[in-house]
This record gives structure tokens, C-alpha cells and sequence, in this order.
């Protein structure tokens, strides 16, 4: 028996299969420290871009950290599928969104401090007609409220012993001047001063120049006078009533010149620091919509409505064809100036949640990211942008809404998902620790 070539022939056989088995189950990390290094060599360090919350929110960290529920955030390196941090939407659907994007601009803030107001009379253009002498009302010439007068038109007529006795004590005594001329003396300076203090009584009492020359002339005392407009306005209040008997300082008119009127805007807390005495203002009014009226700032009141946290603001606005009405409703918009560049983003790109302030940034070709901001002082316009946006950066104005929406979505599916790859004891510690 030839046993021991076959013998040889076996041994070798077993020990080729073994050596295939073992290259076989080898796994691919167990390469040769040759092949190793020549993999290492041709693959660079990447760059570790930032730690991302693992649930999926959109929340990133720049040093490693843990998540309230003691998970360990997941590092972003450059060239991750995770480093795009955000939102990817393909050209068509872009298009079919409506999406536009404007860069954030270093600008000088073109702000505004608005209020609401109402329109007032003017009080330095206000005036009250009443008498110095006790009387009675003869005759109504004006008897409505709200009738527009004019300066020196006759309101109405009054009776008064008093006024017919002072206008026979002037007649008389201006009638003895002249007959005293030629003689001199002492009479005639006593009748002079009789004159002139008859003369005097009366322009006390206002009686008109027009009508002490009429008297003068005449010699003949009315028994009623005409008591005249002193200003063209419209009769704010009428007490006067015809044959009432009206006591010394007793108002019988009241007339407002509403050629010029006030604007009394109510102005916020927060706001009255820009507002100062000599500001331009806008005012717009309900009743001529698109009109533009100028005004100026005339006083800032010192005290502050506690109901309400504003301070009135007096605004003075001509008013020349009457068009402004008292107790009109107002919208004022006074500019505020300012000096420095800031880092603005339209209004449109805000998406204002109520807790936070969101805006999406546009990272490159249909790529989208949510990213949180802090806000400043508002435009018309524009907005401050404190933190969260650079210069030049794209920011999404149009459409953002959905961006937004879209990424909610994806981030609560994504975090869903990695809530069902956990194992069973990371679950239950995350339980416990959202129990704690």
C-alpha cells in the first residue's frame, strides 16, 4: 500500500483551504499595515464643521455637548451629506415656489416712530366772546353751533342801561369840548377830561372804534350795540340765547380758528426717546385716503398715560381749506434719522413665531437652512439684524413659509427616526431623564 503519498497529497489540501477560509472570513479592516497606510495617505483629515443636535432639531453646537435627554451630539464634518444643514429642494420645485432671495445689506436704517392721533382744535386759536357789562340780548344774528363766521361779522345785539348811559356821558361831554374851545380855562380842561374818561369807560367795555366815532359824530347814544366776531372761525359753543339777560363775564361764544390745527398722537413708551421737539411728521387721514399731510412737532407732554403707556405729542399742521375736521382719526409717521450703517434683511424674510425669530438662508443651489436670528430696530422696510446673519448672505423673501414648513417636517420624520433606531435601555434613560 502506497499510504504515505496520499498522506502528503491530504495534508496539503486541508492546509490550502484553511488558508482560503481564514482570507475569506477576514474582515476588510484587518487589511495589511502597508495597505493601511497607502489608504490613510490618500484620504486627508476632514474638517470638522459643528456638532448637530441628534433628534434632528435645528439646533448646532461648535464644541461637542449633550441634548437634554443625554444624548451626545453628532459631529458635521465638510463634505457630509449632514454638513448641507438643511433643506434641499430641486430646481423645479423651486421655481414652482415662487422662491426669492435678496441679500442681508449694510445700510443706514430708514426708521419711523408711528402712532395713532386724533385731530384737535387749535387752544391758542380759541375765543370766547362775553360782555363786561350786564344786559340783555336783543337780537340773534348767529344762533347755530358749527357756523362758520368771518372777523367783525355781527353776532348778535345787546341792551344794557349801562352802555346807553356811558355813550349820553360821552356824547355830552365830547359835544362841551367843542363848544368850550374858544373859551379856555378851566372848563374846558375839566370837560376834556370828562371826555376822555367817558371815552376810556368805553373802549373798556370794547366797544369798537368804528362805533365810539359814530357816537362822536352823531351825539346820539343807541340804545342797543352790535357785539362783533374777533376772529374767522366756525362757533365751537353758543350759550346766547335772544332775549336772555347775561351778567358781567358770562361766555355768550365760543369761535375757533381752524385754519391751523393739532394733532394729539399718542406715542409709545418705547418709542419717545426718537421723538423731539421741531420732527417733521406724516399725517394720514381716513377721509382722504393717499394724502399726505406735513406737520411739525410743537410740544412733547411730560407726563405718561399709565392705562395705555403713551405720551401725547403735540403735532401743529395747517389747515387752510378747513379739509381737517376735529376729532378726526390719524395716522402719524414721523422719520427718525440715524447715522449708523447696520446689518438689515427685508421685513418679508422674517418668520416671527411669536416665542423666536426665524429667518431661511439660501447656503447655495437648492440648498435651504433655518436659521434663528435676533432683531433690532424696524424700518419701513427693513429690519436690524443683531445676530444670526452676515453681510451678503442670501436670505429667502419670498416662499419662506413653506421652506420653513417643509423643514419642520423633515426634522420631526428624521428625529422619529432615530428615536426607533435607539436601543431599548437608551430609550428608557432618556425617559427617565425627561422625568427628572
Amino acid at each position: 500500500m502506497k499510504t504515505g503519498p496520499t498522506l502528503i497529497v491530504v495534508a496539503l489540501a486541508l492546509a490550502a483551504g484553511g488558508f482560503a477560509g481564514y482570507q475569506f472570513a477576514r474582515p476588510p479592516g484587518d487589511a495589511a499595515p502597508q495597505a493601511t497606510a497607502e489608504t490613510s495617505a490618500a484620504q486627508p483629515a476632514r474638517k470638522l464643521l459643528y456638532y448637530r443636535n441628534p433628534m434632528g432639531l435645528p439646533d448646532t453646537s461648535p464644541t461637542p455637548k449633550k441634548d437634554p435627554m443625554g444624548m451626545d451630539y453628532i459631529a458635521v464634518y465638510e463634505g457630509d451629506a449632514e454638513s448641507d444643514s438643511g433643506l434641499k429642494i430641486s430646481a423645479e420645485k423651486i421655481q414652482k415656489l415662487g422662491v426669492k432671495s435678496e441679500p442681508a445689506k449694510l445700510q443706514v436704517l430708514d426708521k419711523s416712530v408711528r402712532a395713532s392721533g386724533r385731530v384737535e382744535i387749535d387752544e391758542s386759536r380759541t375765543y370766547t366772546v362775553t360782555a363786561k357789562f350786564e344786559g340783555y340780548i336783543e337780537r340773534l344774528y348767529v344762533n347755530t353751533t358749527g357756523q362758520p363766521v368771518g372777523r367783525g361779522q355781527a353776532l348778535f345785539e345787546v341792551y344794557s342801561p349801562e352802555l346807553v348811559s356811558a355813550q349820553r356821558e360821552y356824547a355830552i361831554a365830547a359835544q362841551g369840548v367843542g363848544q368850550l374851545g374858544a373859551a379856555g380855562g378851566d372848563a374846558q380842561s375839566a370837560m376834556k377830561q370828562l371826555a376822555e374818561s367817558s371815552l376810556q369807560r368805553l373802549k373798556n367795555w370794547d366797544i369798537s372804534e368804528e362805533q365810539v366815532k359814530a357816537l362822536a359824530k352823531s351825539g346820539n347814544a343807541k340804545r342797543t350795540l352790535s357785539f362783533r366776531s374777533p376772529v374767522a372761525g366756525i362757533v365751537t359753543e353758543k350759550k346766547a340765547v335772544q332775549g336772555m339777560r347775561f351778567m358781567p363775564g358770562e361766555m355768550l361764544f365760543q369761535i375757533a380758528d381752524i385754519s391751523a390745527v393739532w394733532v394729539q398722537a399718542d406715542v409709545f413708551e418705547q418709542d419717545i426717546a426718537a421723538v423731539s421737539v421741531g420732527q417733521k411728521a406724516k399725517i394720514r387721514i381716513n377721509a382722504y385716503p393717499g394724502e399726505v399731510f406735513e406737520g411739525r412737532i410743537a410740544y412733547v407732554y411730560p407726563t405718561l398715560k399709565a392705562e395705555t403707556r403713551t405720551v401725547p405729542v403735540r403735532i401743529e399742521l395747517a389747515n387752510p381749506k378747513g379739509r381737517l375736521k376735529p376729532a378726526m382719526f390719524a395716522e402719524v409717521d414721523i422719520p427718525v434719522a440715524d447715522a449708523a450703517s447696520v446689518i438689515t434683511v427685508p421685513n418679508s424674510a422674517v418668520i416671527d413665531t411669536g416665542k423666536r425669530q426665524v429667518v431661511i438662508v439660501q447656503l447655495g443651489e437648492g440648498r435651504f437652512e433655518p436659521r434663528p436670528v435676533k432683531l433690532g430696530a424696524r424700518g419701513g422696510e427693513f429690519v436690524q439684524v443683531l445676530e444670526g446673519v452676515k453681510e451678503g448672505e442670501m436670505v429667502v423673501t419670498s416662499a419662506n413659509f413653506l421652506i420653513d414648513a417643509e423643514s419642520n417636517l423633515k426634522a420631526a420624520l428624521g428625529g422619529c427616526r432615530r428615536r426607533s433606531l435607539l436601543l431599548p435601555s437608551q430609550r428608557v434613560l432618556g425617559t427617565r431623564r425627561r422625568g427628572r
